[in-house]
């Protein structure tokens, strides 16, 4: 299943558009995603350790707002955000 991941705050930085899209298994949480981010990092920023600072350190929200565990499986075509800290990480 695609989902769509809005970027707000220092994850700005990992993209030129406010989103990133992926493609999950349909079992997957937001640890799942944060591998998944930890993945697109590593391969278009040569893991640039700051941004995966971000990412292990970032809440994450479901589309209705809400904060959401790492253990939250997501649904089919799910709009997901990351915050990250004030200060980046």
């Amino acid at each position: 299943m695609k989902i769509k991941i809005e970027l707000y705050g220092a994850s700005r930085d990992f993209s030129n558009k406010s989103y990133l899209d992926f493609k999950v298994d349909r079992s997957s949480t937001i640890k799942d995603i944060r591998n998944k981010l930890i993945e697109y990092l590593d391969k278009r920023f040569n893991g640039n350790e700051s941004y995966k600072k971000i990412v292990y350190s970032s809440a994450f929200c479901s589309g209705d707002d809400s904060i959401v565990s790492d253990n939250y499986k997501i649904t089919n075509n799910e709009k997901i955000a990351i915050i990250p800290p004030i200060g980046g990480g």
